[in-house]
């Protein structure tokens, strides 16, 4: 499964499918997508309509790039799936949708989220500490949602279950022209 980094084309955004409680998430999702778009880059990522996920997937179409969306069969009854996506994959569950996003993407951004959002990004962040893959993970950070989690992670480190240079893979900024400057480097 191991497969290696080059310069990210294909971008999986991991995001909620609500737009959460401040106008700055649904701002940080608008600059992301239409940053992506302007950088050359393709979005993958969960094929909603809805919250976060939508907005973002309309900033990269209105950038005028490819949109992959991947969702389940089950989401698809409770999330209006994105009738404007380039590609639209519907799969049976969600071990299957992350696979299906990890495959046709080159580095994983995390955008706020709930529990599916924090899971899809531990799951690629664990995949790169075990040498599975070596594309970039990300966070854009928004009005300090992460914080507490990279203080979770720095903690990680301290208590010695965490090797340093994990941590310092992580990718994290408030700024999206940083982020993928970071990203490409």
């Amino acid at each position: 499964m191991s497969r290696r980094y080059a310069p990210p084309v294909r971008i999986a955004v991991y995001c909620g499918a609500n737009l959460g409680a401040r106008p700055a998430y649904g701002d940080a999702a608008d600059l992301l997508g239409t940053t992506l778009a302007e950088r050359g880059h393709d979005l993958v990522y969960g094929g909603g309509h809805v919250g976060l996920m939508g907005r973002v997937a309309d900033a990269v179409l209105a950038g005028g790039r490819q949109v992959t969306g991947v969702i389940t069969e089950h989401l698809m009854k409770f999330e209006e799936s994105h009738d404007r996506v380039t590609d639209l994959i519907v799969v049976p569950d969600m071990p299957t949708r992350k696979r299906e996003m990890f495959d046709r993407s080159d580095a994983f951004i995390a955008l706020p989220g709930g529990v599916g959002t924090l899971e899809e990004l531990f799951e690629v962040l664990c995949w790169r500490t075990l040498g599975l893959h070596e594309f970039p993970v990300a966070l854009l950070e928004v009005a300090g949602y992460w914080a507490p989690m990279v203080d979770f992670l720095q903690r990680s480190v301290d208590e010695g279950f965490l090797a340093p240079r994990h941590l310092e893979a992580l990718v994290v900024t408030e700024d999206p022209t940083e982020l993928f400057e970071r990203l490409g480097a």
